[in-house]
């Protein structure tokens, strides 16, 4: 039976609602191949074990060298490009830090639980979880200083390898993007969702080295350990994930629940 609620918490809609009858869900659920995301993985992993074996044996200089002058020109190796430019540039890699990631994390959580992809939804949580420890430890481990060749166009602290804007916006967007490909089964739909993630995670990552405040090999490890980790959680997490969204507590804590008992 349908509980009334009080007139104050009505609102008067200013033309006729739609039907809740007429409000479909897609067909969804459709897990990403875990063969194919552990195929992946494993090319980005020997990818990042070739990168830090080139930096601890100072293979990339030439290529750090030219990537940060590469955006610069003049005696005080200013940005060569106009204002409006360098402001882009902050912009996109805004998306990258931990506010603006962390803001669309919650958001396409939230958005998993009420399209009823909870799997998905604790899929997704988990990897970023256990992907920001993975990234404390390997900057942690490595310990590499950041630039000083040219003049930052933005605030950084930290140490520098791997790039942590480029690790986060590939484990967030590329995992977010194989959480979302569980709303198609077509082939084409998914690899256009994970292959568009790919690249602006790509171009997050890219904006680090045009600031100044990371070598290009600091974001190529840290680009390819962040995708590893989307695929390698995709595929190992898969499981346990599962498990979880299918356990009592994560029902109770499911918004969507809540909103189906509240109009019973």
């Amino acid at each position: 039976m349908q509980q009334s609620l009080p007139p104050s918490d009505i609102v008067q809609p200013a033309e006729p609602p739609i039907p809740a009858e007429t409000l479909r869900l897609p067909e969804r659920g459709f897990a990403v191949s875990r063969p194919k995301a552990l195929a992946v993985s494993l090319v980005c992993w020997a990818g990042w074990g070739a990168t830090i074996w080139a930096v601890l044996n100072r293979r990339t200089e030439p290529l750090d060298t030219a990537g940060l002058m590469w955006f610069r020109s003049g005696p005080d190796l200013a940005a060569s490009a106009p204002g409006y430019v360098t402001e882009a540039v902050r912009d996109t890699t805004a998306l990258g830090g931990v506010f603006l990631s962390t803001l669309a994390t919650v958001a396409a959580v939230v958005a998993l639980l009420f399209l009823k992809l909870r799997r998905e939804a604790v899929l997704f949580a988990a990897t970023v979880f256990f992907g920001w420890m993975l990234n404390n430890t390997m900057k942690a481990s490595i310990g590499r200083e950041r630039p000083n060749l040219v003049p930052y166009l933005t605030e950084a602290v930290g140490m520098s390898f791997p790039s942590g804007h480029a690790f986060a916006s590939a484990m967030i967007y590329i995992g977010m993007a194989l959480a979302f490909a569980s709303m198609s089964k077509r082939h084409s739909v998914r690899y256009t969702l994970i292959g568009t993630a790919m690249a602006i995670s790509a171009l997050i990552a890219w904006s680090r080295v045009l600031l100044g405040v990371h070598y290009p090999s600091d974001v190529i490890a840290g680009w390819l350990g962040g995708a590893a980790w989307a695929f390698l959680a995709a595929a190992l997490l898969y499981k346990p994930a599962r498990a979880a969204a299918d356990s009592e507590i994560a029902q109770k804590l499911d918004p969507t629940q809540h909103v189906g008992q509240a109009t019973r």
